[in-house]
């Protein structure tokens, strides 16, 4: 049988080479990608937790908004009523 040319040789060993690197290029892409999502989940558990707070947050203003209304009412009511007074 013949040898095959150098240059096929050559040729076949650079193709490998070319193939182990893709693969190494493939695989640090799949970690950087997964790193990446995990990191994504992580962002998006943080801002539900904030939108959480600041759902709270609304609700508990917009309740003391509602008890100070009520409050100034019951003042404006107790003004009237002790200048009605027959002291």
């Amino acid at each position: 049988m013949r040898t095959p040319p150098e240059s096929f040789l050559i040729f076949k060993e650079e193709l490998e080479k070319a193939r182990l690197e893709k693969e190494r290029l493939k695989k640090e892409y799949e970690a950087k990608l997964a790193e990446m999502n995990k990191e994504l989940a992580r962002l998006k558990e943080q801002i539900q937790s904030q939108q959480e707070l600041i759902k709270t947050t609304l609700d508990y203003a917009i309740r003391l908004e509602e008890n100070l209304g009520n409050f100034k009412e019951e003042v404006s009511k107790g003004k009237n009523l002790k200048n009605r007074s027959f002291h």
